[in-house]
């Protein structure tokens, strides 16, 4: 009997079981969707692994969203070692083939000494973002990572991270060893790894930006700046041995002290990392210290190593937090990064306004706009400082609204700050004393701040009138039109004989002489300064965009379907457009003529972006209308690429539309009218420049 019940006992046990066992299997089922995915070991790339962010690679893509910003190669190197790590521990522990004769090699035997070593867990290299020199193997397979740079690094340390070899690439091979590493920056570059030699370098790099880039920008005191170099550098020469190329002595730190009028204690507060990085990136664009030319000879006339100091300073200044926290540092270190950087808007890593916009926000913040704060600051050179600063970005932040249809950051109301310096020594008073003036006081000498606040108010008005949606869809209204003309007239007039580009000139200048004069001191884009170039690109501006919006009155009456010459005041305003063209060609070949002379003496290598916006606008103009004269802007831009390469392309581009301008394609829309009357422009084209006579009295070669 109880044989008979037992199957069937047994069967409802199973039964019982089995849905208990599904209902525990549903419910664990449903608890595996609650819980997060899996942590992923070792998939974050180099670069996302050494800034500690988040490593993003979409399905399909290469290269992950953050290398992609940042147009960082994107390697595996680390996944790779530790990956490797594994196989071989996992292989140590399997059981070793029998024969003695014929062993099967490992995964670390396959690697080659490297493999061995890598730096272990808690041995991380004594300088950021670079390898121990005693440590390095010439068969390393990758570059340890490092320690982040902090406010506190020594200059010691951080010149460390801004020479350490670049990322490896994919034909870079382990057996190359040191060598290897350093290949793309050409035959001297493995010296770096000597820190003599590292500290020679950073020295002429800012001599170099002190010589070239200082004058067209000086935010920095050169004397105090160099004192706490050579300082910084002789403390840490003391820790190492003698070599050909140490810093100076005590005896000659004390006198750089001494001229940068710091004590001892002043001296031990270090320098800025991310304006250290600045000023030698800066330097690197335009120095001719064997290194360097060693790295254009190795990568076709452009510097690899510039591009990467470059790109460590930008992404040091915002690993610093520079962009958010309010200091005097950290606006000059945003004022000098901006116009350093690639100055194609395109680009990934090209301008976008981002530091600039960043030094007003701090300016702002620090309310240096205000003139009650301004006369608060006790140190002259740091009031003087500040306020160059916040000129400097006023006027840039201008100019760039109306070159590259933006709406300006400030307003006219949004600072009562005067147009001084720090108390400017008479002229009378300097012949006395047989001293020359600052850059900054030689501004207010000649009134470059008054004339420059005054264009850049008419430029921010016509960036809040033309750069609007109504006015794309519907055009420019007459009035404004004559408004901004009249604006502009009333500049010259007022302002342009005083700044203006001088009558003769003198083929014995140097260097900063020649440039000062063609420019007048202007500084440009970036740094604001009002020069006959900037009065100019305003009337190029003006008749690009009546060229590409139109006259609203002409354009309601064509949306009718009735032909525009039969609006009232037609003859009128084809009058007004005529003159735009007249004077905006005349403008582009003054300009033209501008680049011509600097172009000649070979200047714009060495110049750090003032003119190139000038010479990209005008020579647009001059291609588009097929004038010969933008031979001139063609050539200023390729010697430009000297220090900014992409300029080499805008030249081809500028060759290309020139080219198709020839073939009768030219391209114009609402000036076209005008531009069919006055025969293809203002008069007969020419190779030689062809000038406003009162400036040049006539033709320049």
């Amino acid at each position: 009997m109880d044989s008979g019940h037992a199957p069937e006992s047994s069967r409802a046990g199973a039964q019982a079981f089995n849905l208990t066992s599904t209902t525990m299997q549903n419910q664990i089922h449903e608890l595996a969707k609650t819980l997060p995915p899996p942590r992923k070991q070792n998939t974050a790339c180099d670069a996302c692994r050494a800034r500690k962010v988040k490593c993003n690679q979409l399905p399909g893509q290469d290269k992950c969203q953050h290398c992609l910003s940042k147009n960082y190669p994107c390697t595996h190197f680390v996944q790779a070692a530790t990956t490797e790590k594994k196989r071989t521990a996992a292989a140590s522990r399997r059981p070793r083939a029998l024969s003695s004769t014929t062993q099967t090699p490992t995964a670390s035997s396959s690697l080659g000494p490297a493999a061995s070593e890598q730096p272990t867990p808690g041995h991380a290299p004594t300088s950021p973002n670079y390898p121990n020199t005693t440590a390095l193997r010439p068969t390393q397979t990758y570059w340890p990572q490092y320690h982040p740079v902090t406010s506190h690094t020594s200059t010691r340390d951080l010149l460390a991270y801004l020479f350490s070899p670049p990322v490896p690439s994919s034909t870079y091979h382990s057996s190359a060893g040191l060598p290897g590493a350093y290949a793309d920056w050409g035959g001297t570059a493995p010296r770096l790894a000597e820190e003599a030699f590292r500290f020679e370098v950073a020295l002429d790099l800012v001599e170099v930006y002190f010589q070239i880039v200082h004058t067209r920008l000086p935010l920095l005191n050169p004397a105090q700046f160099r004192a706490r170099l050579h300082f910084s550098l002789h403390l840490a020469s003391q820790s190492r041995s003698h070599s050909p190329h140490t810093p100076p002595s005590a005896s000659s730190t004390s006198t750089f002290l001494s001229k940068g009028g710091l004590t001892q204690n002043d001296a031990h507060k270090p320098l800025h990392p991310a304006l250290v990085a600045t000023v030698i990136a800066w330097g690197a664009k335009f120095s001719e210290h064997p290194l360097l030319l060693a790295d254009r000879a190795h990568n076709g006339n452009q510097s690899h190593i510039a591009k990467t100091l470059i790109n460590r300073a930008r992404d040091l200044a915002e690993d610093l937090k520079v962009h958010r926290i309010p200091t005097a540092d950290h606006v000059v270190i945003a004022l000098l990064i901006e116009p350093m950087q690639n100055q194609n808007m395109d680009a990934a890593d090209g301008y976008h306004g981002f530091w600039l916009m960043s030094a007003i926000r701090l300016l702002l913040d620090l309310q240096i706009n205000h003139k009650s704060v301004m006369s608060n600051i006790q140190d002259p050179e740091d009031r003087g400082t500040m306020i160059f600063a916040w000129w400097m970005a006023c006027l840039a932040d201008a100019y760039r609204s109306v070159y590259y249809r933006r709406k300006p950051m400030l307003d006219d109301d949004d600072y009562d700050i005067d147009f001084y310096t720090v108390g400017p020594v008479a002229p009378e008073h300097l012949e006395t004393q047989g001293t020359q003036p600052s850059p900054r006081e030689q501004l207010e000498f000649l009134g470059y701040y008054r004339a420059s606040h005054a264009l850049a108010r008419i430029s921010r008005q016509m960036s809040r009138q033309l750069w609007r949606p109504a006015t794309e869809s519907d055009g420019i209204p007459f009035d404004i039109l004559n408004n901004f003309m009249n604006l502009l007239n009333d500049w010259r007039e007022e302002y342009l004989h005083h700044v203006g580009v001088p009558n003769n000139f003198d083929s014995g200048w140097d260097f900063v002489s020649a440039v000062t004069a063609c420019e007048c001191f202007f500084l440009a884009f970036r740094t604001g300064g009002a020069s006959d170039a900037t009065y100019h690109i305003m009337w190029i501006v003006l008749f690009n965009a009546v060229d590409d919006f139109g006259i609203r009155e002409i354009n309601d009456l064509e949306r009718t379907g009735s032909p525009g010459h039969l609006h009232p005041k037609a003859m009128e305003i084809e009058g007004q457009k005529q003159k735009v063209l007249d004077t905006a060609l005349a403008s582009a070949t003054r300009i033209a003529g501008l680049a011509g002379i600097l172009t000649q003496n070979g200047y714009l290598k060495l110049d750090s972006a003032v003119m190139h916006v000038s010479i990209i606008q005008a020579g647009i103009l001059l291609a588009r209308l097929g004038r010969p004269e933008v031979k001139n802007c063609i050539d200023g831009l390729e010697q430009y690429s000297y220090a900014y390469e992409e300029c080499a392309e805008q030249a081809a581009e500028m060759r290309k539309m020139y080219a198709q301008a020839v073939a009768g394609e030219v391209d114009l829309a609402h000036m076209m009218s005008v531009y069919s009357r006055s025969g293809g422009g203002m008069g007969p084209a020419s190779n030689a420049m062809a000038v406003d006579p009162p400036m040049f009295g006539g033709y320049v070669g």
